[in-house]
């Protein structure tokens, strides 16, 4: 049913709008997965890098819209985002028998075809203008903390009324899901983003280590300093993964002697401390999550905070832990319960195979029943 699916859309003419594409992350996955199930899909977005994009998305036909031919648009995109809307509005999608967007920036808001659906894939409503709107204005410049509230207000008439040109929306997590409801008022289908579960395999019993484990971006709003703190105080064995590298210089700075910085590393390297890792510690709140499920995938289970994505694929008391807030002293509870509970002994099954539904396949699945459900 799936592949005669895929096979029945393959036939159609299809556009896919995504916010920017500059380089290869969350989101870029998605739309890979998207233009494998779509080969003769267009993509439009607002600004475009090839050369930090895979081989997938150039193969396509590429179309930014006028944001693109504006100074320096591949370094200063976001700068200019309010007039993104109106970029989008001018696109012409006339011909075009079906439409996807991909939105956590400004996507959804094109005019479609009158007898085209259009899905909207959404990451997240615009975090900058709407839950995490007073986090960002009070971490930007002088001039941009003046102008936001006008912009902003005026952004956020136009997203709630561009929700309303939608046919239907697929979540990435139960999460966000909620938000779209309150933000917008629209009900969605919960699509989880594909994960390349394949790419990693569980390590022999007697190669586990006694390591804890970080991997990701160290960025302020995954909470990195909470993890670096509480294995300082528990003195146990850290191993952190990923940058920026003025980042690791901070915390470096604030570390036990335990806890060892690796920066940014090889694939193959994360591959392997994931798989032999004691347990992944994930402190953030995220939309969805990619790296717990990756540590699902090699086997190894997940202590995390428990609030956004990590609830759709972490199962507490089975391939993890939760701890209730973002406090060193609720992570250090959730180590040591986790110490006392023998999760980190138990066999990779239950892990992998929670981690399985996640997978692409269960992706495209999940995308045909969303079109289905719009007639598309």
């Amino acid at each position: 049913m799936d592949e005669l699916g895929i096979s029945l859309q393959k036939n159609r003419r299809v556009a896919i709008i995504h916010y920017w594409l500059v380089g290869m992350r969350g989101g870029e996955k998605v739309i890979e997965a998207l233009c494998r199930m779509f080969p003769q899909a267009d993509i439009f977005t607002h600004v475009a890098d090839p050369a930090s994009l895979s081989a997938v998305l150039t193969k396509h036909r590429i179309i930014e819209t006028r944001i693109g031919r504006l100074p320096l648009a591949k370094k200063l995109y976001q700068k200019y985002l309010p007039l993104m809307p109106r970029a989008l509005e001018e696109l012409d999608l006339t011909g075009y028998d079906l439409v996807i967007s991909s939105e956590s920036g400004p996507a959804k808001g094109i005019i479609a075809p009158p007898d085209a659906p259009h899905l909207c894939y959404c990451h997240s409503p615009m975090r900058y203008l709407w839950d995490q709107y007073h986090v960002y204005r009070e971490g930007a410049g002088f001039a941009t903390r003046l102008l936001m509230p006008h912009m902003a207000h005026r952004l956020r008439e136009w997203d709630v009324s561009s929700a309303a040109r939608v046919d239907g929306f697929a979540a990435n997590s139960t999460f966000v899901s909620s938000r779209i409801k309150k933000y917008w008022r629209r009900e969605s289908d919960v699509v989880a983003p594909p994960v390349a579960v394949g790419d990693f395999a569980p390590a022999p019993k007697k190669e586990i280590g006694d390591f804890y484990l970080w991997c990701g971006e160290l960025a302020p709003y995954k909470r990195p300093e909470l993890a670096v703190e509480a294995f300082r105080r528990l003195d146990l064995p850290f191993v952190v993964i990923g940058g920026p590298d003025d980042t690791v210089a901070k915390l470096k700075s604030k570390a036990g002697d335990k806890t060892t910085f690796l920066g940014k590393t090889s694939f193959a390297v994360l591959k392997d401390q994931m798989a032999r890792c004691k347990a992944l510690i994930f402190p953030g709140e995220e939309d969805f999550g990619i790296v717990p499920v990756e540590a699902m995938a090699s086997g190894r289970p997940v202590i995390a905070y428990g609030r956004g994505g990590i609830l759709d694929t972490v199962v507490d008391g089975e391939t993890g832990l939760f701890f209730k807030e973002q406090s060193v002293e609720a992570l250090v509870d959730a180590i040591e319960r986790f110490e006392a509970s023998g999760l980190g002994d138990c066999g990779p099954e239950d892990c992998v195979a929670r981690a399985q539904l996640f997978s692409e396949s269960a992706f495209r699945k999940g995308i045909l029943a969303s079109l289905a459900r719009i007639g598309a």
